[in-house]
């Protein structure tokens, strides 16, 4: 199954990638995830919208707040597509351990 492009636009900024490593430890309301990050309100909500659209994250609201969790489903999606290019450079590394290993410096 092909990776939605969304996904790796949402992954390819650091501050969205540090926001998806917060969620790995659980929700979080916007303001906690906030108080990680020196950066605006504004510009924090726009990361959270950007991985949201991307079906990274899952918005909730519980009363006043947004509480944020994590979606990890499009991560498989990444890992799945990544499998192949894993497994060139394993065997590409294979094959230089067992070149040295034959060489003995």
């Amino acid at each position: 199954m092909p990776v939605n492009d969304d996904v790796f636009a949402a992954l390819a900024n650091p501050a969205r990638r540090e926001v998806l490593g917060i969620l790995l430890e659980g929700p979080r309301a916007a303001g906690d995830i906030a108080e990680h990050f020196d950066m605006r309100r504004p510009s924090l909500s726009e990361h959270l919208r950007v991985l949201r659209e991307a079906g990274l994250v899952r918005e909730e609201r519980q009363g006043r707040n947004r509480v944020y969790s994590l979606e990890a489903a499009p991560l498989r999606e990444v890992s799945d597509w990544l499998s192949p290019y894993e497994r060139y450079w394993r065997g590409k590394l294979g094959a230089l351990r067992q070149l040295l290993d034959e060489e003995e410096f």
